[in-house]
């Protein structure tokens, strides 16, 4: 074995050593910079979410800005006042206050009493003089747009945020408040998709610091306020940006992008926890370190390996010298030529019949190289062998040249690499064995072979062969595998007998091809059909072609017919056809099938003087089942509804899924309301037992809005406006009922009404 000194004596060990030290600074300056670009993107991606969140706050503010803007104006005009309560109602409250997440808008008087209620033609009894946004308007005379501090509300209960505006007498004089609130639940909804990791969230303060919103921590800091705390100054003199601090609230070191909402005293932040930013990182790191490490112990453990090799092979050379002269001597009396070529392609060995094939015999042609040898030619011809076999990929193959007397000689040539411990190329194995006579027998029958085998096997669709008279012949694979029929087996069967095909739309029986062409003697058009399995009974939709044989002396000696299996690409078409008109969750008709049916019921109604009936119908309280259980079960419940919905029409109305859990049921051929009516009172009654979701019993009420052909709307869109009008009436007013439209100047009247919606959620 070699001695320690050895080892440390080749330069090789410390070359190594350099090259580990290198792999470990380089893998050092990698994880580095991997640091640092994954805090980059963290940067700008919280940068990017705060933005997007910004804008979309600030288009809802802005929206319900000018809605109070509205109200503020209609309620300081003095006739306004002496107009009757529900044209006032209308007049001062519009469908712009409908926005997501806002609830009513209260008008207060000077004294902070309800004057007037959005949700109810009859003010609630409620005074909110000791609001801070009723005193700044009051006490500290504040102009435009004012944020309360969030509270709970003394109506619902649920914590809101509160937004107003003051409105004046005609002298100038302060008259009193609209407010309206928008629920922090609503902000909990909107930041609820997103997901930044453990103790990370999304914060929205007013300007002084009062916490709005903290998600997803809940509402147990809601009203505390952060000011004076050096994160808070930041937010104030820099306006819009990112840094790292730790929260006054909690303590945890986060990243925080920032920026103002709009032109409102509002500031939105991003707030990431640096661990969670950097914890796919320390994974990384981890992984990276300790393969670099591995790296650089195998670049050692290579390098003692390499030099172990090469002390030990000086102490095996005086056996190798032994060992090739009995392996001459073995090898010169082989009739195959075999030699040996190093990774340069000079000669090493050769055994006699190398030597005769050069014509050198017997002199030797150690270290020649073997274009020396073979010529330009023949070298030029062998060369991509020689390199692939150089690189570790054993080659054999059939090679053709000629003989003294110029006649073809054929050879199996293999070239195998010889490979060190180490697994480097050293050399090549090259041995060429004649095999002339054997080619020519081998040539004669694989000519035959391949000229059945291309014609008939390789064809990838399926074969079927008749002779003149219309009986099987042959039948390739996958003709067998369509038709249940083995080749041996269908061989002089009639053809009808063993492909058959059938009508796809009537089932009769087709014409059969083959005989066709064979009668006709030309090719046939294709034709669609379907293919009964012998055995199974497996039905295939196949396309068939059929050409007639001819002799050379143009008689029609029989016919061959291709079958293309069809069947995966007219289920494809009709599964495409199907989702393009119906609904992915429930399986109900789409929008454009409803328009489509909407249409022909029309038309048949206007020929029977008939009527028809488009009903809006939505769920109430799906969201909560959404907020409670998820949206997974959400889906449940719009399944077992559309269920349940179609069992209660008749089968010639359509339950058409508009969208999220909103229904449209079309009923054709009404003789005036009444039938409209009782499909209502059905689809209530579906309601009363509870829906099981996913083991959990859950009842869940429909409000509907109801408008009829011809007496509400000539069209499909004007029926759909008026009844989902209808259907909002209809949830305003109590949910769990229906309402008809009346007209655009007359309140939607309640046709058939329900319980209430406390005893609905019980």
């Amino acid at each position: 074995m070699p001695s320690l000194r050895q080892f440390l004596s080749h330069r090789l060990i410390w070359l190594a050593l350099l090259v580990a030290l290198g792999i470990g600074a380089l893998f050092a300056r990698t994880i580095w910079t991997i640091r640092n670009d994954e805090w980059s993107y963290a940067v700008q991606t919280n940068a990017n979410l705060a933005r997007t969140l910004e804008q979309g706050l600030a288009w809802s503010l802005d929206s319900f800005d000018k809605s109070l803007e509205g109200v503020a104006r209609e309620v300081a005009r003095p006739e306004v006042w002496a107009l009757p309560p529900d044209l006032r109602s209308r007049v001062v409250f519009d469908n712009s206050l409908r926005a997501r997440g806002a609830g009513d808008v209260l008008v207060l008087d000077a004294q902070g009493s309800v004057i007037l209620d959005s949700g109810t033609l009859t003010p609630r009894r409620a005074n909110f003089a000791d609001r801070d946004y009723f005193l700044a308007f009051r006490d500290r005379g504040e102009s435009g747009l004012f944020f309360g501090k969030p509270v709970p509300s003394r109506v619902t209960g649920l914590n809101i945020l509160p937004i107003s505006r003051a409105y004046f007498n005609a002298d100038g004089s302060f008259a009193g408040v609209v407010v309206g609130a928008i629920r922090l639940s609503y902000f909990n909804e909107l930041f609820g998709s997103l997901d930044l990791g453990s103790n990370s969230g999304i914060n929205m303060f007013r300007q002084d610091g009062v916490v709005i919103s903290r998600f997803p921590y809940g509402d147990a800091d809601v009203g505390k306020t952060i000011a004076g705390s050096s994160n808070l100054l930041r937010f104030q003199t820099e306006g819009t940006g990112s840094f790292v601090g730790k929260a006054a609230l909690d303590g945890v070191e986060r990243l925080y992008s920032f920026r103002p909402v709009g032109n409102y005293p509002l500031i939105l932040n991003v707030a990431q926890s640096a661990d969670t930013i950097l914890a796919k990182w320390r994974s990384s790191a981890w992984g990276l370190g300790g393969f670099a490490v591995l790296l650089m112990l195998g670049c050692l453990g290579l390098a003692l390996l390499f030099v172990r090799e090469l002390v030990l092979r000086q102490q095996v050379s005086v056996r190798l010298a032994e060992a090739e002269h009995d392996l001459r001597t073995t090898l010169d009396n082989v009739p195959s030529m075999i030699a040996y070529w190093d990774a340069n392609m000079r000669n090493r060995f050769a055994n006699r019949a190398v030597l005769e094939e050069f014509g050198t015999y017997p002199v030797p042609v150690h270290g020649r190289h073997i274009s020396e040898l073979l010529g330009e030619t023949r070298y030029a011809a062998s060369k991509p062998y020689y390199d692939l076999a150089l690189s570790g990929a054993p080659q054999r193959f059939e090679r053709t040249d000629k003989d003294p007397q110029g006649l073809p000689r054929h050879s199996i040539v293999s070239y195998q690499p010889d490979a060190d411990p180490s697994g480097v190329v050293t050399g090549l194995f090259v041995q060429v064995t004649d095999i002339t006579e054997r080619k020519r027998m081998e040539d004669e029958l694989f000519d035959e072979k391949e000229r059945v085998r291309l014609t008939l096997q390789a064809i990838g669709d399926a074969v079927v062969c008749s002779d003149a008279k219309g009986m099987v012949t042959y039948l390739n694979p996958v003709a067998e595998r369509l038709t249940g029929w083995q080749a041996f087996d269908a061989a002089g069967h009639n053809v009808d007998e063993v492909v058959s095909l059938r009508s796809p739309h009537n089932d009769m029986p087709l014409a059969n091809t083959l005989r066709t062409a064979i009668l006709k003697d030309v090719a046939t058009d294709p034709v669609r059909g379907v293919l009964v399995h012998r055995t199974s009974g497996q039905r295939f939709q196949v396309e068939e072609t059929a050409s007639p044989i001819n002799d050379r002396h143009g008689v029609v000696t029989g016919a061959v017919a291709v079958l293309r299996d069809v069947t995966e690409a007219v289920a494809m078409a009709e599964r495409m056809a199907h989702l393009a008109q119906y609904d992915a969750l429930t399986d109900l008709p789409n929008r454009v099938l409803l328009q489509d049916r909407a249409q022909l019921a029309m038309a048949q109604a206007r020929r029977d003087s008939k009527s028809l009936a488009v009903m809006y119908l939505d769920l109430d309280g799906f969201k909560e089942v959404n907020d409670r259980l998820g949206h997974d079960v959400g889906d449940i419940l719009l399944v077992q509804f559309a269920q349940r919905l179609q069992a209660a029409v008749r089968a010639s109305d359509t339950v058409c899924r508009q969208g999220g859990d909103e229904f449209v049921v079309l009923l054709p051929g009404l003789d005036g309301v009444e039938p409209a009516c009782l499909v209502a009172r059905k689809i209530l009654a579906a309601c009363d037992a509870a829906f099981d979701l996913a083991g959990q019993p859950a009842r869940v009420g429909v409000s509907g809005g109801i408008a009829l052909f011809p007496q509400h709307g000539s069209t499909i869109d004007e029926l759909s406006r008026h009844a989902d009008g209808a259907m909002y009436a209809a949830k305003r007013s109590g949910r769990m009922r229906f309402m008809l439209y009346r007209g655009p100047d007359a309140e939607p009247e309640v046709v058939l009404p329900g319980p209430t919606l406390a005893a609905t959620a019980q």
